[in-house]
This record gives C-alpha cells, sequence and structure tokens, in this order.
C-alpha cells in the first residue's frame, strides 16, 4: 500500500538526476513491448514507482511534478492519506460482494451522494459500472431503452471511450474507428461548436449560431426527430483538446431537447467533480441535464469505477436490463465517498476556480508573448494551451506542441496531449498555489525554449 505520510522527495520540486528513461526505465519499457498490448499510446518513456500528491518519482529516482492528475484521474493528489486509510479498513473487512444480486451500505451511500450532487431537484437513480467507456454505455442504452428509438445524437470531436458503443458515439480521431467497422447503427454527428476553428468559417458572437442551426436544417432533411432516442455531449470536449462552447449554446440545445423530448446525457468523465470549478462543468450554463456520466476522479484513481446518475423517470428499466459484476465494488465506493468527502471539506471546487484564474493569466500573458500559441482557453483547473505554426493562419503546431511536451518532461513537469495541437493542463485540486506556480513557470520555460528554435 502506499505510505500515508508525505515522503521527503515529494516536498522539493521536481529533480531530473538521471537520463530519461534511465536503466530501470529501459529495462522495464523493454519488457513491456514484448508483452504489452501495441494499442496502448505511450508517448513518453516515463515508469513511474511511487506518487504523492503532485508528484511523481521514476524507477531510476527522477521526480516529476504532474500537471496532469494521472490522465484526469487524481483529483485528490497521489496517494492520499486519508482516501488510503478509508480504503485499507475496508480491505479488513470485505473486499467484494455481489451488489448487482444483492446489498452493502456503501454502494447506497454513494449513490444517494451523487444524486444530491448532480444538478437537477427530481428523483434520480444511479448505475455503477467499472470506467468512463460503461458510463456512457450505460447511458446510450438507457435512452435507447427508455424512448424505444433508435437514433442517438452525438458531436464531432467527441470522446466517450473505446468499447464498441462508446467508441461509436466518438469521433475525435479516425483511429479509434478504422478496421472496427460495423459500429452501433444510428449515430448522427453533429458539428461542435469550436469557435476558435469554427466548420462553419464563422466568428463569434457574429455566427447565427450556424451549429444549431445545421441540427435543425439536418431533422427537416436527414433524420426525423421522432426516431432519437437521446443526445450526448461532453459539456467541454476533453480528449480533443478542452473546447468550451459559447454561453449561449447549452440553453439552446436543452431547449431543442425539450422541444422534441429527447434526454440530454451529458459526459462529465474528464470534467466533472470540481475539475472546472463548477462540481460539474454543465453548471456553468445553469442547465439541467437528464443524465450524467462520471468516472476518472470518482475513486481518485484507488480502483476503477463509473456512475451514470439519471433521472428516474428515465433511468426506468426492468431487472435484468443492465448490469456489472465489478460495477459499484465496495473497495472502489469506499474510496469515491471518502473522495467527495474531501471534496467539500476542503472546498476543492471553489479552489479550483481561484487557482485556476491564477493559472489563466499566467497562460494568457505567454499567449501575448509568443505567436505560436494561438488560443488559451480553460474553466477552473481544466485548461489547454493550442499551438499553431501562426497565429493568422492558425495553421496546427503539432511540432511546436509536442516540442515544448519535451522540454517540459526533460525539466520534470508532466502534462498532457489534446486535439491535433493541444497541451491540456489539469493538476490535482489538492495542488498548492506554489507547486502550481512552480509548474508554470517550468511550462513557461519550455515554451521559450521552443519559441527560440520557431
Amino acid at each position: 500500500m502506499p505510505t500515508t505520510s508525505r515522503p521527503r522527495w515529494a516536498t522539493r520540486g521536481p529533480k531530473i538526476v538521471r537520463p530519461i528513461p534511465g536503466p530501470k526505465a529501459r529495462s522495464i519499457i523493454k519488457r513491456d513491448e514484448r508483452v504489452m498490448s501495441p494499442s496502448y499510446t505511450r508517448s513518453e518513456p516515463l515508469v513511474a514507482g511511487e506518487g504523492w500528491g503532485c508528484y511523481v518519482k521514476d524507477v531510476d529516482g527522477n521526480i516529476f511534478l504532474d500537471l496532469s492528475s494521472g490522465m484526469f484521474v487524481l483529483n485528490y493528489g497521489y496517494s492520499h492519506p486519508r482516501i488510503v486509510s478509508a480504503v485499507e479498513q475496508q480491505l479488513k473487512k470485505l473486499t467484494h460482494f455481489a451488489g448487482t444480486d444483492f446489498y452493502y451500505e456503501a454502494q447506497v451511500e454513494l449513490a444517494e451522494c451523487l444524486t444530491k450532487i448532480t444538478p437537477g431537484n427530481f428523483s434520480k437513480r444511479v448505475y455503477f459500472g467499472n470506467s468512463g467507456a460503461e458510463a456512457v454505455e450505460a447511458a446510450f442504452k438507457c435512452v435507447r431503452w427508455h424512448k424505444r428509438r433508435p437514433r442517438v445524437i452525438s458531436f464531432t470531436g467527441a470522446f466517450h471511450g473505446r468499447t464498441f458503443g462508446a467508441m461509436s458515439l466518438s469521433s475525435s480521431n479516425v483511429v479509434h474507428h478504422r478496421y472496427f467497422s460495423p459500429l452501433v447503427p444510428g449515430i448522427s454527428f453533429m458539428p461542435y461548436p469550436y469557435c476558435y476553428r469554427c466548420l462553419f468559417r464563422q466568428s463569434y458572437p457574429g455566427c447565427d449560431f450556424l451549429c444549431i442551426e445545421f441540427i435543425r436544417e439536418y431533422l427537416r432533411k436527414v433524420i426525423p426527430p421522432e426516431e432519437v432516442a437521446g443526445v450526448i455531449i461532453e459539456p467541454i470536449q476533453g480528449n480533443a483538446g478542452y473546447i468550451i462552447p459559447p454561453p449561449e449554446y447549452f440553453p439552446m440545445l436543452r431547449e431543442l431537447c425539450d422541444e422534441h423530448g429527447w434526454p440530454l446525457i451529458v459526459d462529465e468523465i474528464q470534467s466533472g467533480l470540481g475539475r472546472t470549478g463548477k462540481m460539474f462543468a454543465i453548471d456553468h450554463w445553469k442547465v439541467i441535464p437528464d443524465i450524467v456520466c462520471v468516472a476518472k476522479a470518482l475513486s481518485g484513481g484507488i480502483a476503477p469505477i463509473g456512475a451514470t446518475i439519471a433521472n428516474a423517470r428515465v433511468m426506468n428499466w426492468e431487472p435484468g436490463a443492465h448490469a456489472s459484476t465489478f460495477g459499484g465494488n465496495v473497495v472502489a465506493c469506499v474510496a469515491a465517498i471518502e473522495g467527495l468527502k474531501l471534496l467539500k471539506e476542503q472546498k476543492l471546487v471553489k479552489r479550483a476556480a481561484e487557482l485556476g484564474r491564477l493559472a489563466l493569466k499566467h497562460l494568457k500573458e505567454l499567449e501575448e508573448k509568443f505567436k505560436f500559441i494561438g488560443e488559451v482557453r480553460g474553466k477552473g483547473l481544466m485548461i489547454a494551451v493550442e499551438f499553431v505554426k501562426n497565429d493568422k493562419t492558425k495553421r496546427v503546431g503539432t511540432r511546436e506542441r509536442d516540442l515544448v511536451l519535451q522540454a517540459a518532461l526533460k525539466r520534470g513537469l508532466i502534462l498532457f496531449r489534446g486535439g491535433k495541437s493541444v497541451i491540456r493542463i489539469a493538476p490535482p485540486l489538492v495542488i498548492s498555489r506554489e507547486d502550481l506556480e512552480l509548474g508554470l513557470d517550468i511550462f513557461t520555460e519550455a515554451v521559450r525554449e521552443v519559441g527560440r528554435k520557431c
């Protein structure tokens, strides 16, 4: 089990003592290449050994500051002592029980917590799975069962997971679909409002919201609205590079759903649980969805878990219609309950909003100075820096983005790719102001280094 007291190495900032990868890391990577699926997208040669807070130490002793929260999972940081302690206590009592056929209190308690914090003052039901993809699969099946209709509307740039239903709803990268056809039928993709790169070559706010008008035109000419079971959307597109719709978009989409009686599903797998400075990203637009999908940060990285929280009127399927052997595992539920307590007691949602403003200010100043930074955007601690060849043409700067990532890593800073040319910055919500500022300073150094070359 991880230590419950802060190790000395996790208090002094990043420190690179050996080349990356070092000898132990190279040995493990070589073994990995012989036995692991080549489908994994390993982009950096980093082999983790220990983690604490916002720091990771690799197997060769290099120390990294992680501004990606372990791929957006660790809102409470690595090895949070309270979560570790709660899990240790549970492991001594019960590690698994068939929650789909019997009962245990932790599952009920977590479901009660989730129905309280998700938007909407109506009766709700919760389905537990093991991942974000499973949360989406449940939502997909749920609206089809509820409406008895074959079609679902999704959006270009979406990423909802890699299982067949979730993959069929996704369109962020053609590699996710290549050679896997036939996919689940009945999915129609609409343009996501990516104002920096508008598909309609318009500029907000003088765009007449052609992205919404396109849906209406599609309903008139291609798909009958009475065949649509629901709409699924990320309030902020994650994999595509933290794309944020304009303020009017979600109220307009909700109005369209209400007009046709469609349940609205929001995928909050990456954006939920305080990440954006609100409990859920959709709260920024004061729009009430019918279904909310959560996962990633829910158990603090301790155990796999995903949840689909739905209006009870919509989640009205019959016993046996959907279930999961390991969904809502008792250990995962205990970790999630303790995490939600931390979120509330330490006011981490408010903290994410405050630290996010600090980070955005710093990064916006970089945007002013470097022409190969096209746009800085974000809410709370969900921030994107989009790189370009030129700030006038907006030509994607994939090479520039990758050079910045490499320059940051060699200084001991972990960041994450997004879209074609975006760096995603999403540190643990428990990160100290000092560590966040240190990370931003290292990022600035990396940008300057690349700026001298480009």
